[in-house]
């Protein structure tokens, strides 16, 4: 017999709180594992499974597919997480728990990878001006997206800095990746520059002088991940961009490692810089600018000579003119 749905969701709270005092995972990703199991369970009193079948799991990677239009990527992210809460359930010592399916379910194919897109530099200069600093907020949110895009920081890692990961004299800053794995990066002087300011104005927030965070709220909080997106969205709206990409925080971190690779810095510093365990996320990364492109096409030996051609006169193009009714 299959494990019944009261038992099966009994124990998430108790996961949760192994992962995060065992594992030390992050609260990003723990929380990301809530949503999934929320995501789950809902699916499951939704169609009313009185039981955690195969059948069940199928039906949910239809749903996640069909009707959430989830890619192949975040389907396998979900079930992932079933399965580590499936494998805790048997440490766990719950009936029939070694009877759940999710071990026996593929990974769904993801298809070719999309290359991040990255925003130009006049791009983010429109946008970066875009933010009014004549005001504290402004003043924080420029620093903000400033780290973002000159260290290339994910928006969880700016979340987690504190005053003390700073060091304005040395020009260096201690940044606390995924895994908690630490990298340390060193300041330019243009965002020394940003930094300072903001740490000027950060003494003016409610309760900055209790508060550890970098980066302060109105309430004096540390300032949210959601609200660090939002006011990003606010931005572009702004800023008016005509893209055809949606941009968000992370298009930042993009556009960080595809100048340095227009720059033609060696792969393994960029993935240095990113924080990444393995040159593989770095790739995804990394591509070449359309001006780029466009400089090895003219390259090429057989764009050079047709250029020839053309030049000299040799070759002269006509091209096809629009098709106009004959008079009689």
């Amino acid at each position: 017999m299959a494990v019944n749905n009261a038992l099966f969701f009994n124990y998430i709270d108790t996961f949760m709180a192994y992962r995060r005092d065992v594992y030390e995972i992050s609260e990003q990703t723990l929380r990301t594992n809530s949503i999934d199991l929320r995501l789950f369970k809902d699916f499951i009193k939704e169609h009313n499974y009185q039981s955690i079948t195969g059948p069940a799991i199928i039906a949910y990677q239809f749903h996640l597919k069909k009707q959430r239009l989830n890619c192949g990527a975040s389907i396998n992210r979900k079930i992932f997480t079933l399965k580590s809460y499936a494998k805790f359930l048997i440490l766990e010592g719950v009936e029939r728990a070694n009877k759940l399916p999710f071990r026996d379910v593929l990974k769904v194919r993801q298809g070719y990878i999309n290359q991040p897109d990255a925003l130009d530099k006049k791009q983010l200069k429109i946008l970066f001006d875009s933010i009014d600093r004549s005001t504290c907020m402004g003043i924080r949110n420029y620093a903000i997206y400033a780290l973002m895009y000159d260290l290339g920081l994910r928006v969880g890692e700016v979340y987690n800095l504190n005053l003390d990961n700073i060091d304005i004299k040395n020009k260096k800053i201690n940044v606390f990746g995924k895994g908690k794995r630490r990298r340390t990066l060193y300041l330019n002087s243009e965002i020394t520059k940003i930094l300072s300011e903001w740490l000027a104005f950060r003494t003016r927030f409610l309760g900055s002088h209790k508060s550890t965070a970098l980066f302060l709220s109105k309430k004096g909080n540390r300032l949210a991940i959601r609200t660090m997106e939002d006011n990003f969205k606010k931005l572009v709206t702004k800023a008016n961009l005509s893209l055809h990409f949606k941009v968000t925080c992370h298009t930042l971190r993009h556009s960080f490692a595809s100048h340095l690779n227009d720059q033609d810095v060696d792969v393994l510093v960029i993935q240095s810089l990113l924080g990444h365990s393995s040159t593989k996320s770095t790739n995804i990364y990394i591509h070449p600018s359309e001006q780029k492109v466009r400089e090895a096409l003219e390259k090429l030996p057989g764009v050079i000579f047709m250029n020839q051609l053309l030049e000299s006169g040799v070759l002269d193009l006509k091209f096809q003119t629009k098709y106009c009714v004959r008079k009689e």
